[in-house]
């Protein structure tokens, strides 16, 4: 069978193409040597309901193309999802699973909002997905009155220890809730980006806090209600490894609660330090970055080498943000940012943009259980490669010159040839 190949480009995308053969014995630009890590486990996107709201502006038969172009095996096959607890800045308005104040006991805890757009949402990925679906969840904000001042935007959360038990009790009735309904959350996050304060839900914490409240009252609180879903350190939006990563898993107790840890935005510099304090911890990609809603080629490559870096750094996952929005993508709370696949309300047609390509190019061919290898050569910075447990070699290459170029990648069973057209992204599977 002959090698073949994938490309994209601002001019054209996903051309499908033979790639030439080339001599084993000559200078190749990118070869493999060695392992960076050894089950890598997908990728995917996150759930909102504005997403889901822009997918309602199509009829039912584009609506299910639009989702399998996501999840489906013959499209991205999006594995590894993410969900908000309550709202997210992608919310339609701010909600949290309880506002009722003082209800320690959680008797008014209710997902029936999730039911109206989430839930379908997540349904209609898994029904493309199957079995090998993975889910993880992490809250903006909690409930108000749990917080100082009180408000669904900036603040903290009431540091008694009767408010931090009714929080664990509050993730734990949302992983039964949701299972009530069928779907299994894999993973909780405790608090997305827990170092900003936004105008929209958000909640600061410190590496202590969190290390305390897992400690203290999650973990225990899931072990109590016998829940399989694991607790990760998350979603971490600082470089600051000593603040972070250092002072939560340094903590035996806190540890032994915690499955992994989750980066997103500045938190990428944190990675390489995370995994070379502890190697044997489990590191994924939480939020990719959004852009400003233009949804340009050259922000697409912005987002390969975001992939790059995680990557090659060990991260066990890599989760896009809006994988569906309106034109411009405007948040509740007016911030203008990027999606896969943008809803055009006017014709009702589903535009896919650049970082859908970018996604693609890496989603539909790495399988979970692949390896990633360790690149070497003058195009290494430019490429990542993995091996498929059936023995098959994916590598994903970007030309960011505004010039094409000629390479040459030597894989174990051969060497191919392929020019690179001027500002592309290609897949090689050898």
């Amino acid at each position: 069978m002959s090698p073949n190949g994938i490309s994209s480009s601002p001019t054209e995308q996903w051309i499908t193409h033979e790639i030439a053969r080339a001599d084993a014995d000559g200078p190749p630009t990118l070869w493999t040597e060695g392992v960076v890590l050894k089950n890598f486990k997908g990728f995917g996107g996150c759930f909102n309901e504005l997403g889901w709201r822009a997918l309602a502006l199509l009829d039912e038969d584009q609506r299910k193309t639009v989702i399998a172009e996501l999840f489906s095996a013959g499209g991205c096959g999006f594995n590894y999802c993410r969900m908000p607890i309550g709202a997210s800045d992608y919310a339609e308005s701010w909600y949290s699973h309880n506002e009722t104040e003082g209800d320690f006991a959680m008797q008014a805890f209710s997902i029936a909002r999730d039911r109206r757009s989430l839930i379908p949402y997540i349904e209609a990925a898994r029904a493309e997905a199957g079995e090998d679906f993975y889910l993880f969840a992490s809250p903006w904000s909690p409930p108000t009155w749990m917080k100082f001042p009180q408000a669904h935007n900036y603040g903290t959360l009431v540091w008694e220890p009767r408010y931090r038990k009714a929080y664990a009790d509050y993730f734990v009735r949302f992983v039964e809730a949701y299972a009530e309904t069928g779907i299994f959350i894999d993973a909780v996050h405790v608090q997305n980006e827990p170092n900003s304060d936004q105008k929209f839900p958000s909640c600061l914490w410190t590496g202590a806090q969190m290390r305390d409240f897992i400690r203290d009252h999650l973990g225990p609180a899931f072990m109590a209600a016998g829940l399989a879903t694991e607790i990760w350190a998350g979603t971490i939006e600082r470089g600051d490894f000593n603040s972070w990563a250092g002072t939560i898993f340094s903590d035996p107790e806190a540890a032994a609660h915690i499955k992994g840890a989750g980066f997103q935005w500045a938190g990428k510099h944190a990675v390489q330090r995370t995994r070379h304090a502890f190697p044997e911890l489990p590191i994924i990609q939480t939020e990719n970055e959004c852009g400003d809603g233009t949804n340009t080629w050259q922000q697409a490559h912005y987002v390969f080498d975001l992939i790059q870096h995680y990557l090659s750094n060990g991260a066990e996952a890599y989760v896009y943000w809006n994988m569906v929005l309106e034109p411009r993508g405007t948040s509740t709370w007016g911030w203008q940012q990027n999606s896969l696949i943008t809803i055009d309300p006017d014709r009702r047609k589903a535009i896919y943009n650049p970082e859908f390509y970018v996604m693609k190019h890496f989603s539909a061919f790495v399988r979970p259980g692949a390896q990633v290898l360790k690149t070497a050569g003058p195009l290494a910075s430019n490429a990542l490669s993995f091996q498929n447990s059936d023995g098959s070699q994916v590598h994903v290459i970007q030309n960011p010159f505004d010039a094409p170029t000629t390479i040459t990648v030597r894989g174990d069973r051969e060497a191919v040839s392929l020019t690179l057209a001027p500002l592309s992204i290609s897949t090689l599977m050898l």
